[in-house]
């Protein structure tokens, strides 16, 4: 079993900063300043393009791209971001309330056939009431898993290419089929910690996600899905959601998780943990629970950080260390069953290079890659006797560091 490397699309915004969300209104789109915070990227085309250029180049496998009223449409931005890869795939997040689901298999199909075969699905079922209803949705927590699980059905039915009709709580569906079924067909993604996902999870989905939790905490989750999923008769594999902060030494990497806190005052960390804590989901209470609100303590595992969780929802912690270090902890989940890491930094750009040229390659020499990561200059022949590092007979500069 070897690990699957993700990256992801800050369509929401980028930066230097974990407070970037918070500098702009609009998210950076048309950078409507509400505080002095510096260092925010706004989510243009172009930006992402670099993003997604930068996670081809590397290796990852595919780039999660989030959805939510605070981003850019994930279906829309990735099929534009899909002209401008080559290998790249597209963990692509949706939200089953506000979709037909004879339409979203359509549009899966369709999404196949323009990117051929780079299409992976991520179902948000939704956490949050108040997210939910600017979406129009009001259905309660439990009931909105419930449709999910309806919603999955449909889809997998209309994906066989034959008339499907489907009868249930929320979806009434007669003769739903996709003409042009996806293929290959589309691996779905799924995260959950409550008692009304696990089922929904154990039925109908190919790969369950995590938030970061200590593997203590990963191992509990893992086993409950496995133990559903054998009741249906079913194997789901296992994935988990991280920012990673690596560098060439495990000093240089905690400073640079000192610095992301800088611009937190209490007065922000407060105020966000106030917001996250009226949420209704499962998994983002054990999020907040891993942390208490307070910058004591963050390093809550070895190598795993708490402190992006004191102001941003969702995925709240990160991998920190050398890149020896990280590819440990790596190594550590995978153990557990881990399959998938996807993975996030800020900057997006420039941490994607330095988990991709640091820890992939350590990833690779204790043979839990496929394959190694490829040089930008690999097949660039040599010129003048010299390497081919050094293309076109430029002299062969060498340095330590970064």
């Amino acid at each position: 079993m070897s690990v699957h490397l993700h990256w992801f699309l800050p369509t929401g915004g980028d930066g230097r900063t974990l407070v970037d969300r918070h500098a702009y209104t609009d998210g950076g789109i048309r950078r409507s300043r509400v505080t002095p915070v510096s260092g925010v990227r706004a989510p243009d085309i172009d930006y992402l393009t670099q993003i997604a250029k930068a996670a081809d180049q590397l290796g990852f496998e595919a780039v999660l791209t989030p959805t939510g009223t605070w981003c850019e449409d994930a279906w829309l931005t990735t099929a534009a971001l899909s002209q401008h890869t080559e290998r790249l795939k597209f963990l692509v997040a949706f939200r089953p309330g506000v979709i037909s689901p004879v339409l979203a298999a359509q549009m899966a199909a369709t999404y196949q056939r323009i990117t051929r075969g780079r299409l992976l699905l991520n179902v948000v079922t939704g956490g949050d009431s108040t997210e939910q209803r600017r979406f129009g949705d009001h259905l309660g927590h439990d009931e909105r898993y419930a449709r999910t699980d309806e919603f999955l059905q449909v889809v997998r039915g209309a994906w066989r290419g034959q008339p499907f009709d489907f009868q249930g709580d929320h979806y009434q569906v007669e003769g739903g089929l996709t003409a042009l079924p996806p293929d290959p067909l589309p691996q779905i993604f799924f995260g959950g910690s409550s008692a009304a996902a696990g089922p929904v999870a154990a039925r109908n989905v190919d790969v369950y996600l995590t938030w970061g939790e200590p593997p203590e905490q990963v191992k509990e989750k893992t086993d409950w899905i496995r133990g559903l999923a054998e009741q249906e008769g079913r194997t789901v594999r296992f994935g988990i959601r991280l920012h990673v902060i690596s560098r060439d030494s495990a000093r240089e990497a905690w400073a640079t998780a000192d610095r992301l806190l800088v611009d937190l005052d209490e007065d922000t960390i407060t105020a966000a943990q106030q917001a996250l804590g009226r949420s209704e989901s499962v998994g983002q209470r054990r999020m907040l629970q891993l942390h208490g609100g307070t910058r004591d303590d963050l390093e809550i595992s070895p190598n795993l950080w708490a402190g992006v969780g004191l102001v941003r929802g969702g995925a709240g912690t990160a991998l920190v260390g050398s890149h020896a270090e990280v590819a440990d902890r790596i190594e550590e989940y995978h153990s557990l069953g881990i399959e998938h890491f996807v993975l996030s930094g800020y900057p997006h750009l420039e941490e994607a290079y330095w988990f991709g040229e640091g820890v992939a390659p350590e990833l690779a020499a204790r043979a839990l890659l496929d394959r190694a990561p490829v040089s930008p200059l690999a097949g660039v022949p040599a010129t003048n006797g010299r390497p081919a590092s050094a293309p076109g007979g430029a002299p062969l500069l060498l340095s330590g560091g970064r």
